[in-house]
């Protein structure tokens, strides 16, 4: 396999790899920043904070 991609094999295969974490890497960060945020949206939520759009009266003084 290495024969086949010629001179430049080790750059290739490097290349390939360096790709393959960094997108790892990336789907790890999404991942652990996403169970980050719902537990920021869970605490905030047991606190009874709410978004504004849905307290009462927000959508009636916009209007």
């Amino acid at each position: 396999m290495m024969a086949s991609l010629g001179p430049h094999a080790g750059f290739i295969v490097g290349a390939y790899l360096a790709a393959l974490i960094v997108t790892l890497a990336v789907i790890v960060w999404v991942w652990l920043d996403y169970r980050r945020q719902r537990r920021i949206l869970a605490d905030l939520d047991a606190r009874g904070i709410t978004r504004r759009s849905l307290r009462q009266g927000v959508s009636e003084s916009l209007s």
